[in-house]
């Protein structure tokens, strides 16, 4: 039995030292998929922008810096609260998103009840993932 683990917050869009714009998102976990955090971003009424994220990775960045390439996640303070920046890379465009870092922790909190860190191996079924990947050739 798959369990799905969910979390709707607001975001903070960066565009300068002085601005930043709200950005509603959805992040959501799958122990079918116990590896990943899906993030949905509401960019407009009817718009989305879906990222995938390893949940190690948005786990360590609680902590420290962390990722690189597309991803990079790091601890950091805005207007006296903590928070994740989350700096986003594709060839679209660059994004940096500040995330409540309580909101976020409280998250994968409940992801790590249901799926232990480490643990992650025991809910992965690799045959029916390879049988997908082959289908899909």
């Amino acid at each position: 039995m798959n369990t799905t683990v969910s979390c709707e917050l607001h975001l903070r869009l960066v565009v300068s030292s002085e601005s930043s714009l709200p950005v509603p998102a959805g992040l959501r976990y799958d122990t079918a998929d116990p590896y990943a955090v899906h993030a949905t971003f509401h960019t407009g009424a009817e718009e989305t922008v879906e990222w995938v994220f390893a949940r190690d990775l948005l786990a360590e960045g609680l902590h420290r810096p962390t990722g690189t390439g597309d991803v990079r996640v790091w601890p950091s303070r805005s207007q006296g609260q903590g928070v994740v920046c989350i700096a986003l890379s594709s060839p679209e465009g660059e994004a940096l998103l500040e995330a409540p870092a309580r909101a976020l922790e409280s998250f994968l909190k409940r992801t790590d009840a249901a799926v232990p860190p480490g643990t992650e191996h025991r809910h992965f079924d690799l045959d029916t993932e390879l049988s997908h990947i082959l289908a899909e050739s």
